[in-house]
């Protein structure tokens, strides 16, 4: 089902090596790659001569070393993060020591929603729970510097904390993980919120951005096209597990088995997590039911 989305999965980026991208963004990419990273985090140096960082990325020296080494000579004057998962925001301290700037994000790492009876959030250990901002901030603050301007752009749903950041001076958009060239983004609770996902979606949508440079991959290139695409996926996915429901299924490892065909093994997980954001999101539409609150290991049946 995903491939009624135009992905593009062709990017020559080499760890560690930066590369000049436009007159105002370079990124250098993080040798991290993996089943949820792709060919691993990328990092943006925005502006010449006084710039801004967005997502120092994980704690990895080498590629702290590479990303002090991209901007020798220059002035640090800001640090973004676009949200706190550990390939993401850890070497932020690092970066920050080592240049004295300040660190700009919407807050600390925390949950969309409380714990349900019964529930464990499975991705606990991937929040960067020592991480906070000097400054926090609210959709449609601005960090400016010499040359360049960022919008902070509030997009919830793959992380409570999701920012982007608007280049003015461009029309681009940094979109962190909320949307990626190379994959839809993983979605899930109690970290996320499908219902958020899609209202942040539909936020981007509503904006003129002609390129977007994501966490990890390539430029989304027909930013418009392309969240079309993923709108209407999630909405393909959304009914495909009403379908689901409606013949039996009540369980997410039964739902898993039947709509997604061909999966990677390493992925399996990941799905579940997915097809249980629907659920929720479902169930808070009062389009499914489940037993008491939803929870991972629970029953769900059609309203």
């Amino acid at each position: 089902m995903a491939e009624d989305i135009p992905f593009e999965r062709e990017d020559a980026a080499v760890p560690g090596r930066p590369e000049q991208l436009s007159p105002l963004i370079r990124r250098i990419l993080c040798d991290n790659p993996g089943p949820f990273t792709f060919k691993g985090t990328v990092t943006y140096v925005v502006g010449t001569g006084r710039v801004a960082i967005i997502d120092p990325g994980p704690d990895d020296p080498r590629h702290v070393a590479a990303l002090l080494e991209a901007v020798k000579g220059e002035t640090v004057e800001a640090i973004l993060v676009t949200h706190t998962h550990r390939d993401h925001s850890p070497a932020t301290a690092a970066i920050k020591a080592a240049t004295g700037a300040p660190v700009y994000a919407e807050g600390p790492h925390r949950a969309a929603r409380e714990l349900n009876l019964g529930e464990i959030n499975v991705l606990d250990a991937s929040g960067d729970k020592d991480f906070r901002p000097d400054t926090a901030l609210k959709d449609g603050d601005v960090v400016s510097g010499m040359g360049w301007t960022l919008e902070a752009v509030f997009t919830p749903g793959h992380t409570a904390n999701h920012m982007a950041f608007a280049l003015r001076e461009e029309e681009t958009l940094f979109s962190g993980d909320h949307v990626m060239a190379w994959s839809t983004s993983i979605v899930a609770p109690p970290d996320g919120s499908m219902g958020d996902f899609m209202a942040s979606l539909d936020r981007l949508r509503a904006r003129e951005e002609r390129l977007f440079w994501p966490g990890h991959g390539g430029a989304v290139k027909e930013p418009a096209k392309f969240m079309r695409a993923l709108s209407h996926h999630r909405r393909l996915r959304e009914a495909a597990i009403l379908k689901r429901l409606a013949s039996g299924d009540r369980s997410i490892p039964d739902i898993v088995a039947a709509i997604y065909e061909g999966l990677d093994p390493r992925l399996k997980s990941a799905a579940g997590l997915s097809v249980f954001a629907h659920l929720e999101d479902l169930v808070d539409k009062g389009l499914a039911t489940s037993d008491g609150a939803p929870v991972l290991t629970g029953e769900f049946r059609p309203a």
